[in-house]
């Protein structure tokens, strides 16, 4: 079976093929890169992100302030944490790399600010 993916592991945007055997990656092609390889391997087995949302501040210059994950999180549980998200809301002052939820939907990965409020 073969994957065809693009690229997002740096601005080329690479056309990869991942081609797997036995849910086992063979190869992977099309990429320019080390980073390619990693990501379409990554992608195919255990596909993550970064989640970057917004959450309300009370108090605050603006009504919301962005936040993002620390580090990447299982791609199935984004909605999980956009719903926990929603519900958050931090009072100001607000600083970038304070920690909004610690180990949010029991991911290891703390939500932290991007920005001051």
């Amino acid at each position: 079976m073969e994957r065809n993916l693009t690229c997002i592991g740096c601005p080329m945007g690479c056309a990869l093929t991942v081609t797997i055997e036995n849910g086992e990656v063979k190869s992977v092609t099309g990429n320019t890169c080390k980073r390619g390889e990693d990501y379409g391997r990554k992608e195919v087995t255990s596909p993550t992100r970064i989640v970057t949302s917004t959450v309300a501040v009370e108090g605050g210059r603006d009504a919301v302030v962005s936040v993002k994950t620390a580090s990447d999180i299982p791609k199935a549980r984004i909605g999980d944490i956009v719903k926990a998200l929603g519900t958050v809301k931090v009072k100001s002052p607000v600083h970038i790399g304070d920690v909004i939820i610690k180990n949010v939907c029991d991911t290891g990965v703390d939500i932290i600010a991007t920005r001051e409020d």
